[in-house]
């Protein structure tokens, strides 16, 4: 038979963390039945003070030429039984192993005051990086919050890369005063940002779930400046949205009131507009007195936006629908071996009222697939072709061999 991609992983709730690591190194490295070329570690805030000690630990027991992994306020990961669970709130550890061959491997750590200016050519991005363009790469990015630069590294990354699909978080922590990790190989960093490269024989294909649904019809921008729009449609933006308010239910105005978001509309050219077509901002503000709204990202003449609401049963049906639309491809062929999952901390069981619902979810369209991952400070993902910083999202990548048809 030949030589398969294959992917294992193992969530440890041990308290003590040579016991976890002991764990998860042993159950992961059962199920693979040739080396692993890549491991992906996850830890949660609960073991902040013994951060130094996980690569160590693991290294006393795993030999794996590339190695990456932060912490985070929870840990995702795959039990004993084959289950999936989120742990937001105890100490818990995730392994994920992977035997990939055919695929090349390269690692690096950026800090912010490194990167080039963003008028800097692609070959200044690509040197910096050290990855070459050909064959197209796939990035997993595992960023500090502070400091790192992660939205000019994304566009510099898109500038250079095109056609490279880019996923990971940002590494939280559990509590006030706690440090963060970042890990990459045998290194332990506690800012910038650790990436992954992986070029050769592997797809990996996201879902950005930003947990929002439409409102009203979509309006376009007439006049704006910087992150202010200051006509919608030729109206008073803040009029505009009252009368919109006005027309909702009892219920969606009282969402309205804390939940309340922006859609930008990332395909300029498509006519009829649905959930995942745009990019989800932030409402800054209002200016009661002019009527101009301001939100979190640069907005322009031209563009298209709709305003959305969030809430569980919104965050749910567009996980479904983002799952269901992957599933009816063409090319899907159930053929993943394994999955990574990046879900804010505002998600989980805060959101929808009981644990694992996400990756509960995910394992319903894509089953049999082991799952590590971990609870972000902030998700990387693309939406329309760009790689974007979100927040209150699930971002999940599903890695397969290529096909013929890739």
């Amino acid at each position: 038979m030949a030589d398969r991609m294959q992917w294992a992983n193992a969530l440890s709730t041990r308290p003590s963390l040579e016991a976890a690591v002991t764990d998860v190194v042993q159950r992961a490295v059962s199920t693979l039945t040739a080396p692993a070329d890549l491991g992906i570690v996850f830890i949660s805030s609960a073991f902040a003070s013994e951060y130094s000690r996980v690569l160590p630990l693991l290294a006393e027991q795993l030999s794996v030429p590339v190695m990456i992994g932060c912490s985070g306020g929870g840990v995702i990961g795959t039990t004993a039984s084959g289950q999936t669970q989120e742990l937001e709130a105890e100490a818990a550890l995730s392994l994920t192993l992977a035997h990939l061959p055919g695929v090349n491997l390269q690692v690096f750590h950026v800090l912010g005051e490194e990167l080039p200016d963003l008028d800097s050519p692609p070959d200044t991005w690509i040197n910096l990086i050290g990855v070459p363009p050909s064959p197209t790469p796939h990035f997993i990015l595992l960023s500090s919050a502070f400091s790192s630069g992660i939205n000019d590294l994304l566009q510099g990354l898109d500038f250079a890369y095109p056609g490279s699909v880019i996923l990971g978080g940002q590494a939280s922590v559990g509590g006030m005063g706690n440090r963060l990790a970042l890990f990459c190989n045998g290194s332990l960093h506690r800012e910038g940002t650790v990436g992954l490269a992986l070029s050769g024989n592997i797809v990996l294909e996201p879902i950005v779930a930003q947990g929002c649904r439409p409102i009203g019809e979509p309006l376009q921008v007439t006049k704006a400046e910087r992150n202010i729009i200051l006509e919608l449609d030729e109206k008073v933006p803040l009029v505009v949205l009252r009368d919109l308010i006005a027309s909702l239910s009892d219920k969606e105005r009282a969402l309205a009131q804390h939940s309340l978001f922006v859609g930008v509309a990332m395909d300029e050219f498509k006519l009829s507009l649905q959930q995942g077509d745009f990019l989800i901002r932030s409402i800054l503000g209002v200016d009661p007195s002019g009527g101009a709204i301001a939100i979190g990202d640069l907005v322009r003449p031209g563009q298209r936006l709709q305003f959305h609401l969030r809430d569980s049963q919104a965050s749910a049906e567009e996980l479904e629908f983002l799952l269901e639309r992957y599933q009816t491809k063409a090319e899907f062929d159930n053929s993943a071996v394994g999955a990574l999952m990046f879900s804010c901390v505002g998600r989980g069981e805060g959101l929808y009222g009981k644990p694992n619902f996400d990756s509960e979810l995910f394992k319903r369209y894509i089953q049999d697939v082991p799952v590590g991952g971990f609870f972000c400070g902030g998700e990387i993902g693309p939406v329309g072709g760009r790689t974007f910083l979100h927040g209150y999202t699930s971002v999940f990548g599903i890695c397969r061999e290529l096909s013929v048809e890739d």
